[in-house]
Formats: structure tokens, C-alpha cells, sequence
């Protein structure tokens, strides 16, 4: 961690809301680049002010960013807008179709004041029939048949949490380091633009090629067909839930050794994965009652000895004190504007001996307006006039406590 991160010369400007767009400038922040993201006047991003299920989005996905609370449709903030892009290498935005170029921001303007910018669009379609929709997570699976896949017969269900969201963003993040790539060769920016629908399509590809191959509609995965013979959730004694998985020959003859089950390594009808699978009607409530007598740390404890697939059920409060994930920093701890400090996992990705984590905190709002503005050239008097007209939040100032 004590090296340069790989993207510490990368300055973006993030206009986003919601999930898709904070979660690609997290990554890119996580990754090291100078991410400011760009709030609207006066009360901030709206996921500031959520609860209920709502209240761990900007915790989450603020950090590693600076904030810039700024009227970004007003005329007196045109100049500081055109400044602030000729000094970037990565706009990203997730509003509405359309919205960005009502605000004179939209790629073709801000490609011809910087020939080299990156512009990621994150949106709810790509180019096509549906481009002119909006959407949202839920919708997404909803439509790419993955609620249909999580949920029982008749009952669709969306997953547990904005998993497609977050797939999208990444999706973008791909797209901008790959034009960073090109623009090494060209000189040249370009648009970039990742969908939600075709990020939760992407995931999808292998139930659609099932299909075709096999002309049947995929079972739910509440009455799933099973690719393997012991690929289930079983109950322990003491009442946890952990997932087994006995997926190769190998496995299978260990966990017979293991588990002290010489009957099912010499039973004719269990002799390879296949024969397995057609056996499963029995096999499975079978090896649930045997399960069953053992604790959850036994079954734990008999499954790692014999080199298995295999997990406990947790639920995410369960998280905060996994030993794997609070051993050398995979939780990483944030304060938070109020104070108050949260556990949150790092960006999942080593590099050699290196990993990414928070450098930032999650910012109040627009905690680094002074910083922001003072790079592009803007003097104290200029700042303090922007933010008295009500075009910027101070932090610092009345009106700024008042919008809290």
C-alpha cells in the first residue's frame, strides 16, 4: 500500500446519483483516482438523506471521492463547469437520457473542450429500442429473466441486494480503463457507455444458451436442477444453515472418508458425479438427517478437512465479524460526516502484494469545495461570491449547516 495506486493521475468528474454511477466512482477512487463528485445545491446527493434500506448507500459508495455542491444548470457556473472538464480525464454520469445535454454537458460539448476526455454514460439501456427508457435495478431483473431465475414458480424475486447496479458501474469501469488504454495510443478520449439491462442480460447468457440448446425453459433455482449430486443446503444441529458442495470424483471420495461413510463410497449407485444426480431424490434427504447430527462447527470443521465446496448461510450483519474479512484489512473502517465509523469491505482485487482501500473518507457536503475550486484558479473572493448568490455550498457556511 505504500506504492503509487495505479490510477492516482486520473482526475474524474461524477455526476451521479443512486447506486450505478457511486459505485464506478468508488472503484475509480478505490483504484486511486482524484474522483470529485459534483452535488447539487443545497441539500447534496439525495442518498445523503435515505433510511430504512437506504441508509448505508452514500456511507458506502462516498468514499475516496471529494465534493463539490454546485448549481450546475446556472450560467454563472458555466465557466467553472468548462474549467473543471479541461482538467479531467474521466467524466461519469448516470442521470435520465438526456438530462446531461440540458445541462450543456453532455459529450458532444465537453469533447470539443477536451479532445482527450473519457465519458462514461452509465444508463438503464444501451443503443436500441429501449435506449429512450429509464430504469432502475429491480427493473433490470425484472426484464433479463434473473428474478424469474431467483424467485419460486409463478413468483418472481429480485436478489438481495443492487447487485445489477453494481455490475453495471463495474461495467463501466471496464470501458473507461480500456479507453485510457487507447487514448495511450490515440490521444483521443471517447464515449463509453455501460446499460443495466445488458449488465443483468450479461449474467443471464448462460440460462439463454441453455435454452437454445436444450429447447426447455430453465427450472427456478427455488426447484433447481442440479449440475452436480450434492450441491445443497443442509441444517446443522444447532440450527445453521451451510452449504455443501461435493463437485469432482476426488472430493466425493474424500468426503466419504471424512464423513465416515463407507456405504455411500461403495454403493454401485453412486459412482460418478452423473449417477449421483439421478440418485438425488434419496440421497439428499438422506445425507440432510445424517447432517443433522452434527454441529455447525463440526460440519464446518469435517468439510474443510475434506478440501469441499462449502459455506455457512450468513446473514450480512454476520460480516462485520468474519475472521477472513477482518484479517489484514479486507474490512476497511470509514468516519463518516456525522462522526460516526462503519465497517465496509475493500475493492476486491490484489495487485501483486498490493490491495486498494479507503484513502477518503466519505465527504460532508461539499467538504472540498474551497480545494475544487481554488484548482482551477478561483480566488477567495470569487468562491465566497458563487456561494452567497446560493450557486455552491460552503461547508463552513450558515446556510450549509441550515440544508443539513
Amino acid at each position: 500500500m505504500n506504492e503509487a495506486p495505479p490510477l492516482e493521475d486520473i482526475k474524474v468528474l461524477e455526476f451521479s446519483h443512486a447506486i450505478m454511477g457511486p459505485s464506478a466512482g468508488m472503484i475509480l477512487g478505490d483504484l486511486g483516482a482524484d474522483v470529485v463528485k459534483i452535488e447539487p445545491v443545497p441539500r447534496g446527493d439525495r442518498t445523503r438523506h435515505l433510511k430504512n434500506v437506504g441508509v448505508g448507500f452514500f456511507p458506502y459508495f462516498g468514499r475516496n471521492k471529494r465534493s463539490l455542491a454546485i448549481d450546475v444548470q446556472a450560467p454563472e457556473c458555466r465557466e467553472v463547469m468548462d474549467a473543471l472538464v479541461k482538467q479531467s480525464d474521466v467524466v461519469l454520469e448516470n442521470f435520465a437520457p438526456g438530462s446531461m445535454d440540458k445541462w450543456l454537458l453532455g459529450y458532444e460539448r465537453l469533447r470539443e473542450l477536451n479532445p482527450r476526455l473519457i465519458y462514461c454514460a452509465l444508463k438503464g439501456f444501451l443503443s436500441g429500442p429501449y435506449e429512450h427508457r429509464r430504469a432502475l435495478d429491480e427493473i433490470a431483473q425484472m426484464m433479463s429473466g434473473l428474478a424469474y431465475m431467483t424467485g419460486p414458480e409463478g413468483r418472481p424475486l429480485r436478489a438481495g441486494t443492487s447487485v445489477i447496479d453494481i455490475l453495471g458501474g463495474l461495467g463501466g469501469v471496464v470501458g473507461i480503463l480500456a479507453a485510457l488504454r487507447e487514448r495511450e495510443k490515440t490521444g483521443l478520449g471517447q464515449e463509453v457507455k455501460s446499460g443495466l439491462f445488458e449488465a443483468a442480460t450479461f449474467i443471464m447468457g448462460q440460462q439463454m444458451v441453455q435454452t437454445m440448446l436444450t429447447g426447455e425453459i430453465p427450472q427456478t433455482m427455488a426447484r433447481p436442477v442440479r449440475a452436480w449430486g450434492v450441491y445443497d443446503i443442509f441444517t446443522s444441529s444447532d440450527d445453521r444453515m451451510i452449504f455443501i458442495g461435493v463437485v469432482t470424483e476426488t472430493q466425493w471420495r474424500r468426503f466419504c472418508e471424512v464423513f465416515e461413510r463407507p456405504d455411500l463410497a461403495g454403493d454401485a449407485r453412486l459412482g460418478s458425479n452423473g449417477e449421483r444426480v439421478e440418485q438425488r431424490e434419496w440421497l439428499i434427504p438422506a445425507l440432510a438427517g445424517y447432517f443433522g447430527q452434527f454441529t455447525a462447527a463440526e460440519l464446518l470443521e469435517k468439510s474443510e478437512r475434506a478440501e469441499l465446496a462449502f459455506g455457512p448461510v450468513n446473514r450480512p450483519d454476520h460480516l462485520i465479524d468474519d475472521p477472513h474479512l477482518n484479517h489484514e484489512g479486507h474490512l476497511v473502517e470509514v468516519t463518516l460526516p456525522d462522526g460516526k465509523v462503519v465497517k465496509a469491505p475493500r475493492f476486491y482485487v490484489e495487485m501483486g502484494n498490493r490491495w486498494f482501500s479507503a484513502r477518503r473518507n466519505p465527504p460532508d457536503i461539499s467538504e472540498h469545495a474551497r480545494e475544487v475550486l481554488g484548482g482551477i484558479g478561483l480566488d477567495e473572493g470569487a468562491i465566497h461570491d458563487l456561494a452567497d448568490k446560493g450557486l455552491i455550498v460552503l461547508p463552513d457556511a450558515p446556510d450549509a449547516a441550515a440544508a443539513e
